[in-house]
């Protein structure tokens, strides 16, 4: 504590009698006869701090400074107003307990708060402390600042706490004005960068979160021993605004020279060594917020935080040179405006990305996207934060309410809406390349993101089965067909099905089927039984593609004798049977999963696709994409399960310490990363095989990745379960629902052996050619 504070320094004495008479009348604990002591805090260079001690109890006062103050600066009632609110909330700060607006006690406004005891770190590189303790520290610190950013300000009253939109040009004009009325002299680069600030102003300034002006890891109290936040100091610049203002200057001092320094306090830290990478509390930000990676116009948000420390920079100075300074180090600060303005120039010149360096394309450089790719994802990114994500509830309650109505089959108008945006914004279609201009490769990327939320891929008319039949109607259905089907199909006014597997006959070998397909003059006759045809039971399935054995190809070659034909579900003698369960839920959001029996069933010979026995042909060009967007909303589906195992392991505790902290779970957490990315890459590269080998030379490495993706989506997904007991097994949770699916795609598209067993044979192919036959 000696180290912390001082004697009060004379320029800022006051009436202690009069400050403890005060506290008496409006503090119950505390007596105008009690011991009473005040020190002032060392550090603080804008508002005046103190601590007030009593024979029982500690305090903090905060009060403006004395003399002649700049416009809006040191509004001790708004940091009041602002901790209440949060306080009550159960954000960490410390407990205000009163504000005084009476001048005349001390001889200005101050407040009083509860004193939290905890570690307060000085030199912000974390100088003696272990690698793992800095990291810790820092990402709490993260994780805290994206709790702030995420809070409701409807909810706290603190809707009027700002101005609202256009922060970042607010920003730039208000240090502007700081920095000019209190500038000793003139500084070209100060100018320089406040001039392309203006001119580069973010293209989205709209977003508005609560802010806090002054977030450093010197603002916070830790707790003694443990990596967690107690409490968030220094409300003095807390306003609404954009909320990655506050990130870039959290991180600012990551991009810059570790050789600059203002203070030894605040130094840069760039290369220092065992601190966290600023890309990877990026990700902990983001990832906290679910918003997506990379961060647009990063360089801007980082200029402007060097162009905000060397304004605070000057005003300190400026204090120094009219005798009211706050720290007895305030002459040191006039040294570090010009350095400060400088680096923020080479950062507008640098390009800057999140990563610390240039901006990358992609998170795997091994597989980049094309520019489009980039851009689309980042769009659809967006979309999902901003409208996907926070539908989830309400989703969830329109199936709770009509669980046992018709309606459920029906898509609900939560996401009809996101559907009518997305088409709107132009996110619609992105699975197919003809239509969408991106590559296989680009597409996976979006999948994973889509994989996030189980309704997300509809909302961009990207889900199964309806893509995969698009992809067969486009690839081989004739003028006539793709008029009549693909059209609505891709417009989102009907949706389709896939007849495939059968439930008399091993479906595992697909020349196996028995639905009959015989000719009849100028009409087919389809006589048989499917099942797992996933999405007839929502009233908008209109056509069916279905998979039969063409009677007059029984001599042909086993994989010649099947033909694939339209088939419209009102057409006599379809008989939708049953929807079937997944573990024993019905997946009514997927239109379900139905038997459906085709009795002596005419529709047009015109209605065949690419001809008869031809069906083998069209499963192997369908199939292929259509497994790679599965893997790749599989790795998603992994991430998101990742993140809700992670969440439960940080905030619940058993036999006396966090769950984290036993091995057994922290070793589920690392091999659960080691499995996602792993599969990420595998995936990606077969997405790239098929943009450039075609769909047949790919064919071994999808069938790797429809192994590897539903084993690693089962084991993730299993590990969070276990994590959170029996909650993970229940409702209250997405966890039971990501299991259904996880484990249901190593059955979907072929199971598992038949893939390895397909392996297996074109390993061998390639290790030994033509002398296969004899191994």
């Amino acid at each position: 504590m000696d180290g912390e504070t001082t004697d009060v320094r004379g320029l800022h004495q006051f009436n202690l009698s009069n400050l403890q008479q005060y506290l008496s009348d409006n503090i119950q604990d505390i007596s105008s006869s009690d011991t009473f002591t005040v020190r002032q805090y060392r550090m603080g260079q804008s508002n005046p701090t103190f601590l007030v001690k009593t024979s029982s109890a500690s305090y903090v006062l905060r009060k403006k400074p004395p003399g002649m103050l700049l416009p809006g600066a040191h509004k001790v009632d708004r940091e009041y107003r602002v901790q209440k609110a949060l306080f009550s909330a159960g954000f960490p700060v410390p407990k205000p307990l009163l504000y005084c607006a009476d001048a005349s006690v001390i001889g200005a406004e101050f407040y009083l708060m509860e004193h939290v005891k905890g570690r307060i770190f000085r030199a912000l590189d974390l100088s003696g402390l272990s690698a793992a303790e800095r990291a810790a520290l820092y990402i709490a610190a993260t994780e805290v600042l994206a709790r702030l950013h995420s809070v409701d300000l409807t909810a706290l009253g603190l809707t009027s706490y700002g101005k609202g939109t256009g922060y970042c040009k607010r920003q730039v004009s208000t240090w502007t004005r700081q920095y000019k009325a209190s500038a000793h002299q003139e500084i070209q680069a100060m100018d320089e960068l406040s001039e392309w600030l203006i001119e580069n102003l973010p293209t989205n300034d709209s977003q508005v979160t609560l802010v806090h002006g002054d977030f450093r890891l010197d603002n916070i109290i830790f707790h003694p021993t443990e990596a967690r936040v107690l409490a968030v100091l220094d409300w003095e610049l807390s306003t609404t605004g954009h909320p990655i203002v506050d990130l870039a200057y959290f991180l600012m001092l990551f991009y810059v020279p570790s050789s600059f320094y203002i203070l030894d306090s605040v130094r840069g830290m760039k290369g220092a060594g065992g601190l966290p990478a600023p890309e990877d509390l990026i990700a902990v930000y983001c990832r906290c917020r679910q918003i997506p990676t990379p961060l647009p116009d990063w360089n801007f948000f980082l200029a402007l935080s060097l162009f905000k420390m060397a304004g605070i920079a000057q005003g300190i100075y400026a204090r120094h040179l009219l005798g009211n300074a706050s720290s007895p180090d305030a002459a040191v600060f006039g040294q570090s405006v010009e350095p400060l303005a400088r680096t923020g120039l080479q950062i507008t010149e640098s390009s800057a990305g999140p990563n610390g360096g240039e901006e990358l394309p992609a998170d795997q450089p091994l597989f980049p996207q094309s520019r489009k790719g980039r851009l689309v994802l980042r769009q659809v990114q967006h979309f999902m934060s901003a409208h996907v994500l926070p539908a989830q509830q309400e989703v969830v309650e329109y199936y709770v309410k009509n669980a046992h109505s018709p309606l459920r089959w029906t898509t609900p108008p939560v996401i009809q809406d996101l559907k009518n945006r997305a088409k709107a914004a132009g996110l619609w279609n992105l699975f197919l390349p003809s239509i969408s201009g991106l590559s296989q490769l680009d597409y996976a990327h979006i999948a994973e993101e889509t994989g996030k939320c189980v309704f997300a891929p509809e909302v961009f008319n990207c889900q199964a089965p309806d893509t995969g039949n698009m992809e067969v109607l486009h690839m081989y259905g004739s003028e006539e067909q793709k008029k009549k089907w693909l059209e609505p199909l891709l417009q989102g006014e009907i949706r389709s099905c896939f007849c495939m597997t059968e439930p008399d006959v091993a479906s595992s070998d697909a020349t196996n089927m028995q639905c009959t397909l015989q000719r009849d003059g100028d009409c087919y006759v389809i006589d048989g039984k499917k099942w797992w045809s996933s999405g007839a039971g929502n009233p908008a399935c209109k056509v069916a593609i279905v998979l039969c054995r063409s009677e007059a190809h029984d001599s042909a070659q086993r994989h010649k004798q099947h033909s694939m034909i339209l088939v419209p579900l009102d057409t006599p003698g379809v008989k939708i049977i049953r929807p079937l369960t997944v573990f024993g839920e019905d997946d009514a959001i997927h239109g379900g999963h139905f038997e459906i029996h085709f009795n002596s069933v005419r529709v047009p010979a015109s209605n065949i696709l690419l001809g008869e026995g031809r069906g083998f042909q069209i499963a192997q060009g369908r199939l292929g994409p259509g497994r790679l967007h599965h893997c790749m909303r599989a790795v998603g589906l992994a991430e998101r399960a990742l993140e809700l195992l992670s969440l439960r392991a940080a905030d619940r505790q058993a036999f006396g310490k966090k769950l984290y902290q036993h091995e057994v779970v922290a070793h589920w957490i690392a091999e659960c990363r080691i499995a996602i990315d792993q599969t990420r890459l595998l995936t990606l590269h077969a997405a790239r095989a098929l943009d450039v080998q075609g769909s047949r030379a790919a064919r071994k490495q999808i069938a790797m990745i429809k192994v590897v993706a539903g084993r690693m989506a089962c084991k993730v997904v299993d590990c969070a379960i276990q994590v959170y007991g029996g909650a993970g097994v229940s409702g209250d949770f997405p966890l039971a629902q990501m299991y259904a699916y996880a484990r249901t795609l190593r059955l979907a598209d072929g199971p598992d052996e038949v893939h390895l067993s397909s392996i297996a044979r074109m390993e061998l192919r390639d290790q030994y050619g033509s002398t296969t036959a004899k191994l």
